[in-house]
């Protein structure tokens, strides 16, 4: 019989190459948070909202470029300079069930005083998610969005640990409008 005990383990042996079910807590990294979109929740989408008063914004005034999808942050000295070319919003932290957080701008009343349905309806549902996961649904017919609650008893969100100010930042990081000859202002003004 011949002996084994000084013989070279099998590097291929799939006992000694399977990871545990645990290996991902043991790695010893963390996941980084680079990317926050500025949009509202898809409409497959289970939402929460940051309860925290310190994660959201109002107001806020932005811009959207609808054809690009693009959302842009104007300090209020720049907005002054750019009437009837932003929005006024309040910037709510929203997380969804795969943990995307998303900043979700939400329409304020216009300088009238008029709620649209579709703005007020939008910021009911903002602040039901604070309590509640929630999915909003545009219905055209209705000409406002529907909220719709999880049946379920889903656990609270994990929320990432980053201030508001660091979630602005990676957020806005490309999309603020920070001087009067800034190209977007240029190219609303017919300049570019």
């Amino acid at each position: 019989m011949p002996d084994n005990t000084n013989a070279t383990p099998n590097p291929f042996d799939p006992a000694a190459l399977r990871l545990s079910q645990s290996f991902a807590d043991t790695v010893g990294v963390r996941k980084l948070l680079t990317t926050v979109p500025v949009r509202k929740p898809g409409r497959q989408d289970f939402v929460r909202v940051h309860p925290d008063p310190a994660y959201r914004l109002t107001p806020a005034a932005v811009i959207e470029l609808n054809e690009d999808r693009e959302t842009y942050l104007v300090p209020p000295a720049i907005a002054r300079h750019l009437p009837g070319e932003f929005s006024v919003v309040t910037l709510y932290t929203a997380i969804n069930r795969q943990g995307v957080l998303q900043l979700w701008p939400v329409k304020l009343p216009g300088p009238d005083g008029k709620h649209i349905e579709w703005h007020r309806s939008a910021g009911e549902a903002a602040e039901r998610a604070m309590k509640r996961w929630l999915r909003v649904t545009a219905n055209m017919s209705l000409g406002a969005y529907e909220i719709f609650e999880a049946s379920g008893d889903l656990p609270d969100p994990v929320w990432p640990d980053i201030s508001f100010e660091e979630i602005l930042k990676i957020a806005f990081r490309e999309h603020i409008v920070d001087r009067v000859d800034h190209p977007l202002v240029q190219r609303l003004q017919g300049v570019m």
